[in-house]
């Protein structure tokens, strides 16, 4: 079992609970979430790997994270993998690529965006 087994099937780790990522892979889906984003928002945590402010961010986020999918949509960018993805944002966003880095999304703009400890789940209220 790699990484992403233990991350993202059953059950975190560094968690309590499973958490449920939707992973963004590929630049096609990357126009998908913003045209789903019209009807719900979407938050995208962009994350490095080996980057341990990334991993505890990641993790505090999970832990914190506690909004049914229905209200807000949590994706998942691997920025050592997808990096290519993570410039896209930034382009067609106008937002400067940062890692850590959560990304809030409502109809196809980022209407909130912050990284390392300022990352909170908290923040996310507002929004759904």
């Amino acid at each position: 079992m790699g990484f992403f087994n233990r991350l993202f099937n059953s059950t975190n780790p560094s968690s309590q609970k499973a958490f449920d990522w939707v992973l963004l892979t590929d630049l096609e889906q990357l126009e998908d979430v913003l045209l789903h984003s019209y009807e719900k928002p979407i938050v995208i945590f962009k994350h490095s790997t080996r980057c341990s402010i990334s991993k505890l961010a990641l993790n505090r986020f999970e832990n914190d994270f506690n909004y049914p999918k229905e209200k807000i949509e949590p994706f998942y960018l691997d920025l050592l993998v997808h990096r290519d993805i993570s410039n896209e944002i930034a382009r067609r966003l106008q937002v400067e690529h940062q890692s850590p880095q959560i990304l809030v999304i409502k109809n196809g703009r980022a209407i909130y965006s912050t990284s390392h400890e300022s990352i909170d789940a908290g923040i996310l209220e507002r929004f759904v």
